[in-house]
């Protein structure tokens, strides 16, 4: 399925260069380059050691579930920190 620009909403908001730029970086895939898997997984390696400290230390809880997603997403973000501004 192929999305439709709406002229009327860019024009009324306006989608600037930088903006343009920006959805750029976020929607393409970035090819990992030169030492960046290897920070991928400290990051991913440091976050699970987190997320074990988590379960042995938190009770079962929606709370505990909540601190492992934030985590998830930490981990997610600070990859994609790397990903999209190197």
């Amino acid at each position: 399925m192929e999305l439709q620009h709406s002229p009327d909403l860019s024009a009324k908001y306006g989608a600037t260069v930088q903006d343009q730029e920006d959805l750029a970086r976020r929607f393409t895939y970035h090819q990992p380059k030169d030492d960046q898997p290897e920070r991928y997984n400290r990051l991913r390696a440091t976050g699970r050691t987190i997320a074990l400290m988590f379960l042995e230390n938190c009770p079962p809880s929606r709370e505990r579930s909540l601190a492992l997603t934030k985590l998830e997403e930490s981990i997610m973000w600070a990859n994609a920190a790397i990903a999209r501004n190197e």
